[in-house]
């Protein structure tokens, strides 16, 4: 693929996740089924409900992530800049879009270099998993986080994507070992992701013993990026049903906790209010992390996409409130003391 391909693709994945094409039109979140509870004497102050967790050894001001969405392009420099701005205001954390790229373009760097707009906040780089079985390894790792300033990684699994995708990368066998090969060599925290398909209680027994700093299930529900490829390569979705593939994310959340209770998750995929976000906590999540939502905010300013957070953070916080919980520790514990 050329230098000109590649910045190509990327603009054109952006314009796809403007189009309401991309979105699930099988299956949801499955949030809508989890019941949040209404409390009429919450015996709490809706003012002195504190959003404020720590993740990966970083405080932040509520348990939100601003999930992976672009890199590698002039505009992606514009709306990481305007994310990571947004980020370093409300105290959140990030989490770049795949690193890869700037990995082998030196000129494609500057997209993903946010430390400057955002020196403060939790910032988690990002790369395909299935690269470590093509030639990546710890260095690769760690040179992803020090040319950002990255306090972690997170190593993605995108088998649907790569399937639809022209010359993707379908050869997945001998990753798990691999994984654990290389993530015991990194120094500094590692995440396991999907990209909005899931991730189930069968991944979770296979990575049980790979020392994961986190898993982030990225449910079904949300966007689909098997609708993205088809919508970039063809301009159409031609198998919906394939597109549509996945675990629902209060599913994964819930398969994932069972056979790993003690790992801290992120909970995204289809997460569209502050409602959803408890009801992600309710489920067992850390954390929350949602990426299209912001992206129409991103492309106008900092400012918008602090509003859209800012309504967020509202709702959460109403949330708990009306639900009877007077904290996010309080939240945290409902759901180890009583999963659902």
């Amino acid at each position: 693929m050329t230098e000109l391909d590649i910045s190509q693709r990327k603009l054109k994945h952006l314009e796809a996740c403007l189009r309401p094409e991309v979105a699930f039109s099988l299956q949801t979140s499955g949030f809508e089924k989890v019941a949040w509870p209404y409390h009429a004497l919450p015996e709490c102050d809706l003012e002195g409900i504190s959003l404020e967790t720590t993740f990966l050894g970083k405080t932040l001001q509520a348990p939100i992530l601003i999930g992976a969405m672009t890199g590698g392009a002039e505009k992606a420099a514009t709306i990481n800049k305007h994310l990571a701005e947004a980020a370093q205001h409300l105290g959140l954390g990030m989490m770049l879009g795949s690193q890869r790229v700037m990995l082998e373009r030196t000129e494609a760097r500057g997209s993903f270099q946010v430390r400057s707009f955002a020196p403060d906040i939790l910032l988690i780089g990002n790369l395909g998993a299935v690269q470590l079985l093509k030639g990546y390894g710890p260095d690769h790792l760690e040179r992803a986080m020090d040319l950002v300033g990255a306090d972690g990684l997170a190593l993605h699994l995108n088998p649907l994507q790569e399937a639809l995708q022209r010359g993707g990368d379908t050869t997945f066998s001998g990753l798990t070992a691999r994984m654990q090969e290389v993530v015991t060599s990194v120094s500094r925290p590692i995440i396991l992701k999907e990209v909005g398909h899931g991730l189930g209680k069968a991944v979770a027994r296979e990575v049980s013993s790979i020392p994961f700093a986190s898993l982030d299930v990225a449910g079904a529900g949300g966007t689909s990026w098997a609708r993205v490829e088809e919508l970039v390569h063809h301009g159409k979705i031609l198998h919906p049903a394939l597109c549509d593939l996945g675990i629902p994310t209060a599913t994964a959340l819930q398969e994932v906790r069972e056979v790993l209770p003690d790992m801290p998750l992120i909970g995204s995929g289809g997460v569209y209010s502050g409602l959803e976000m408890a009801k992600a906590l309710r489920l067992g999540a850390r954390v929350v992390a949602l990426a299209r939502p912001l992206l129409p905010a991103a492309l106008l300013s900092t400012q918008a996409v602090i509003d859209t957070l800012e309504g967020l953070i509202f709702e959460l916080r109403i949330s708990l409130f009306v639900g009877g919980f007077s904290s996010l520790a309080a939240l945290y514990r409902a759901a180890a003391e009583n999963p659902l």
